[in-house]
């Protein structure tokens, strides 16, 4: 009989325990014990026999300790192991959300220490912890800064300006929040048309929302024009801190002339990012918008007492009860094993490992905004070999023979046939040039033999789907022995 091994044979075992020292409960529901006639499908195997099927499971899935995720703007980094253990640790990890203060101490304290280096780190003053994620911290940005207009008699301030490179959270995030989006343009060097932003910026602004760097991996070198602009309109601006990894150490948003920005501790903090979370979004502040951070947040009393603080909640909890703890934690251990300095490595080596790549793939592929060195990730252009027929997304397919994972494609969506590359700190000088490598053969392939593209992959356990038909008829379960999978 097959089982979820793909065998299942009597008397085989896979662990030998002690003989009962208690009754014998005879209260197993005929049909459901291991001694009857195997309708329950529990397989037999044996230790050495399960311990191969995982490992080939894990063979076939790819994971960031088989090899890196050049996903751009998704930072798909190697974090710390130990990182993990501290997460794990009794004292933070068995804590109850509802215990006294008195009896968190050690949480509490954490929680406030972290919050004070995110400040320093971004150079504001008020920070929640509380964000979920970086979606959810976007639509706790916008919360605060529609509040502070509120409470300054200017409720009808609900248009939020942003790029045409924007992420597709920012409209959606702006939607949610009863806003309407604005878009602004991009000009030829892929960086915000100050001019446009002039034009748009006015007395119905509530904010201007921009990424930087930019989703191109350019930073927006004019950027304290564009924030002085949408102060002069009387709007804030906030600050999408999805690409701090560029940044740690070097640039701060507070000193850029940002109101509000929030940081994805999944991403550039030591969390495994991915997988469906869980992920932490905090959001950091200026002196003037902290007042609307919703509560409780952490606080300090004379007595040298951390308390869960509650003076004000202008529009409610974000989340049931004081953010992701295991995710903080990480965070925290990854700023303190780092320090300043490590930090600033950690951004310069981001910074020299995309432009490494983007030296290296530049003649291969095109390039539209080639405007001298990137940041942390950087977009080309397959539109070179789309004209040979070999589209994006078929390289994307290509590099899976090659044993890597594919780049973030077709985005942002002002590149035709973009794909959008982040290396990230933590790969070295081999992998780069494996990953390189391999897209340049790819490039050589699209030229030459371009079939062996387009039929990609071919040697993976799955091969080429048709991805509509994926999408209109799901099947979610191998087929069972004589019957189709549901």
């Amino acid at each position: 009989m097959k089982s979820i091994f793909g065998f299942c044979s009597r008397g085989r075992t896979g662990v030998s325990l002690p003989a009962l020292d208690v009754p014998r409960s005879e209260g197993i529901p005929e049909g459901l014990s291991r001694e009857d006639d195997g309708n329950v499908g529990l397989p037999r195997a044996s230790e050495g026999q399960v311990v191969r099927h995982f490992v080939n499971l894990s063979t076939r899935n790819y994971h960031v300790d088989k090899g890196m995720y050049p996903l751009g703007s998704c930072t798909m980094k190697y974090n710390p192991k130990l990182h993990e253990n501290l997460a794990r640790m009794e004292g933070m990890a068995s804590v109850h959300p509802l215990c006294p203060d008195d009896q968190v101490q050690g949480t509490l304290e954490m929680m406030h220490h972290l919050g004070e280096l995110l400040c320093e780190i971004t150079g504001f003053s008020g920070v929640t912890l509380q964000p979920a994620a970086g979606a959810q911290g976007e639509y706790c940005g916008i919360l605060l800064i529609k509040s502070y207009h509120e409470s300054r008699g200017e409720s009808h301030r609900n248009e939020v300006l942003m790029p045409d490179s924007a992420h597709g959270t920012n409209p959606a995030t702006s939607t949610l929040a009863d806003c309407v989006v604005v878009g602004v343009e991009s000009n030829a060097q892929g960086l915000v048309d100050p001019e446009d932003l002039r034009r748009k910026a006015g007395p119905n602004t509530a904010a201007f929302m921009l990424t930087n760097p930019n989703t191109l991996g350019l930073f927006e070198s004019h950027i304290e024009e564009l924030t002085a602009i949408v102060h002069g309109a009387g709007g804030l601006n906030y600050m999408d801190g999805a690409n701090m990894n560029a940044l740690l150490g070097i640039a701060r948003p507070g000193d850029m002339g940002f109101d509000v920005c929030h940081l994805n501790l999944h991403k550039t903090f030591s969390t495994p990012h991915g997988g469906g979370g869980p992920g932490s979004g905090p959001v950091a502040c200026s002196a003037e918008l902290a007042p609307f951070l919703p509560e409780p947040v952490v606080r300090k009393d004379s007595r040298g007492v951390y308390r869960l603080h509650r003076e004000r909640d202008p529009f409610g909890r974000l989340l049931a009860f004081h953010g992701h703890i295991g995710v903080l934690l990480k965070a925290y251990a990854y700023i303190l094993t780092m320090g300043a300095e490590g930090l600033r490595e950690a951004s310069e080596a981001a910074l020299i490992n995309a432009n490494y790549l983007k030296a290296r793939l530049s003649e291969y592929f095109d390039n539209p905004f080639d405007n001298g060195p990137c940041m942390h990730e950087f977009v080309l252009s397959g539109e070179r070999q789309a004209a040979k027929g070999v589209k994006t997304l078929d390289i994307a397919k290509r590099l899976l023979d090659y044993g890597l994972h594919a780049p973030t494609v077709y985005f942002p969506l002002i590149v035709h046939e973009a794909l959008m590359i982040e290396p990230t700190d933590t790969e070295g000088i081999e992998e780069l040039d494996r990953f390189a490598d391999a897209m340049i053969s790819i490039a050589r392939e699209a030229e030459e033999k371009p079939h062996l593209v387009t039929d990609a992959p071919v040697n993976t356990p799955v091969l080429r789907l048709d991805e509509v038909k994926a999408v209109k008829d799901l099947c979610l379960v191998e087929p069972r022995e004589g019957g189709d999978g549901a």
